[in-house]
């Protein structure tokens, strides 16, 4: 379970930088790419979460 909450809390950071990433971007093309990034990685770090406390209350 410690892998998948390093895992967890490198996605939140993964998608932190990327939006701070792309608040900083004066290019739109770059700006539009790392909003995707940031959006796309806190799916997958909520997803991450979710299967980690489905996991725990499976275990009871």
């Amino acid at each position: 379970m410690k892998d998948y909450q390093k895992q967890l809390e490198k996605l939140r950071t993964d998608a932190a930088e990327c939006r701070l990433i792309c608040d900083l971007a004066t290019d739109h093309a770059k700006r539009d790419l790392f909003d995707r990034l940031a959006s796309h990685l806190t799916t997958l770090a909520d997803q991450v979460e979710l299967a980690m406390i489905e996991a725990k209350s499976a275990k009871g």
